[in-house]
């Protein structure tokens, strides 16, 4: 074994002071490990002078760690090993001009074959565009974060069109929906559909310990993927979810067979809260049943659409949210153990009526999305 270039020799007096320092446990963590490092290591004493690897099993550090605390024992003094390291303090320079540039060239579209700008490419551009003649990419993220700016990020949103009467006059119509009280002749009834991907284990998961999360396997068998339709009454704190194979126009119709011959049977009409998906029509009523049948079902049902780019304004769209993180934000193997699931959410939160506190009026629409109702000129 080579020798090694940093030997660890401790006085008395040092050693002394690292064995009460160890003992007492006055101080930091990071303190403690070093103190038993360089006891371990002292060359000093007939039970020191522990090799790296020794002390590396022992205390449960890595090698590296030893060598660099050996070299900044003989370097810097024991002092200097059982305090923390100050850590680098960078000044942000860029200001005025500089600052507006990098703001610039941070909202502006990322250079060919990037998808985004990144810091260090921001660095790099800003020098070779002359705005200054050297910076570290930590000035760029102190800068950035002031202006409140990450390049890298992006959200996803739902962009609605200017000035559109066709999407105010469908968001109007729901928001009324949405106000009135509650009448078990004519029940509000908000409807929407989602997927569910089915996972199946591959190696048993490890279950909570304390101090430890539970632990899953990354690898994971695809088992397909099941539909969920959601019918949610608002107004009476009530939701039914269907789980199917599909989506087709067939299952949509049997969702409104549902909703007027066993969810709601003594309803003169019930109102009917969906989006624009091409299978919610009244076509579809019409390939799954008889013309007679057909018109039977939709008599009794008025459909309301929710404006396009406006799904949002649909309460279904809530509680699939709700469904997903309360019961389905885990790995389910196949459609048995999904209904089973599914159907112990339904029970419990149509036991205790949850519901929606919807808050968003016509009156609110009309001053905070101004921006969406046409100008009239006369």
């Amino acid at each position: 074994m080579p020798r090694k270039k940093y030997i660890v020799t401790l006085t008395v007096d040092e050693r002394t002071e690292l064995e009460q320092l160890s003992r007492t446990g006055k101080t930091s963590a990071s303190a403690m490990t070093h103190a038993r490092i360089l006891l371990k290591a002292d060359t000093a004493q007939p039970d020191g002078s522990w090799s790296d690897s020794e002390i590396s099993a022992a205390l449960d550090v890595s090698v590296a760690t030893i060598e660099r605390l050996r070299q900044r024992f003989v370097e810097e003094g024991l002092t200097a090993c059982l305090q923390r390291r100050q850590t680098r303090v960078y000044s942000r320079l860029l200001g005025g001009e500089q600052e507006a540039h990098l703001v610039a060239l941070a909202c502006s579209d990322p250079p060919d074959g990037r998808s985004c700008w990144t810091l260090r490419l921001l660095s790099k551009r800003l020098v070779e565009l002359g705005h200054v003649e050297q910076i570290s990419h930590e000035t760029v993220r102190q800068t950035l974060k002031k202006n409140q700016l990450k390049p890298w990020r992006k959200d996803c949103w739902i962009i609605p069109p200017e000035e559109d009467a066709a999407f105010v006059a469908q968001m109007e119509e729901v928001l009324e929906l949405y106000t009135s009280i509650d009448n078990p002749r004519y029940p509000l009834v908000c409807f929407d559909e989602s997927a569910k991907q089915l996972i199946q284990e591959t190696r048993t998961p490890q279950p909570m310990k304390p101090g430890q999360p539970a632990r899953e396997d990354f690898e994971y068998q695809r088992n397909g993927t099941a539909n969920l339709f959601m019918c949610f009454a608002p107004l009476k704190g009530w939701r039914h979810v269907e789980v199917t194979d599909r989506r087709t126009q067939l299952d949509y119709a049997d969702q409104m067979k549902y909703l007027v011959d066993v969810a709601f049977p003594d309803a003169i009409k019930i109102r009917l809260v969906q989006d624009n998906l091409n299978t919610h029509v009244k076509a579809s009523l019409y390939k799954a049943f008889s013309p007679a049948e057909a018109r039977r079902i939709l008599n009794r049902l008025e459909f309301h659409y929710t404006p396009k780019h406006g799904s949002w304004l649909n309460m279904a769209e809530i509680e699939l949210s709700v469904l997903f993180r309360q019961c389905l934000d885990r790995r389910i193997p196949d459609t048995d153990t999904l209904k089973a699931e599914i159907n112990a959410w339904e029970t419990q939160r149509n036991q205790t009526a949850n519901t929606i506190d919807w808050r968003f009026t016509t009156q609110d629409a009309r001053i905070k999305l101004k921006h969406l109702y046409p100008a009239i000129h006369h």
